[in-house]
């Protein structure tokens, strides 16, 4: 599993489709994007606990084919891991497991209050969009290997 973009991490230009999920324990938001464009489309939320989140992750894999994965987790607000920064990786490592994609991290504090702000319908996916395009927008600047 790779670290985020931002941590200096060689991201291939050949890495062109992402598909991002903002983990929850009982909710998985998801989003799609690519690099030629630098945006991001939420596609909704799984509904799924445990292992029972993979088959729909699955699914939505199959669908979009993307080159990797990119994975929201969450710190507190002075950058300090917490339980759910533990669950997260776990889940990323989970990702890579089953899938053999590359997974990236992104950190993702403040990702959830930035969907709501906008008034997003299902903030986990509005959550899943904004970190995505938080990657992209790194992969993008020129202090980053691509």
């Amino acid at each position: 599993m790779s670290q985020a973009a931002d941590s200096g991490v060689f991201v291939a230009a050949t890495l062109t489709t992402f598909i991002a999920f903002d983990y929850g324990e009982k909710r998985t938001g998801v989003a799609v994007g690519n690099r030629l464009m630098g945006t991001a489309q939420p596609q909704g939320s799984i509904q799924a606990q445990g292992d029972a989140r993979f088959a729909p992750i699955e699914k939505v894999i199959k669908e979009w084919q993307p080159d990797a994965i990119v994975i929201g987790v969450p710190y507190h607000p002075d950058g300090a891991a917490h339980e759910n920064t533990a669950r997260a990786r776990k889940f990323g490592r989970q990702l890579h497991g089953r899938f053999k994609l590359p997974v990236f991290e992104v950190d993702e504090r403040y990702s959830t209050t930035e969907a709501l702000s906008y008034g997003a319908k299902d903030a986990d996916a509005a959550s899943a969009c904004i970190i995505l395009e938080q990657f992209l927008r790194q992969l993008a600047s020129p202090s980053i290997p691509s």
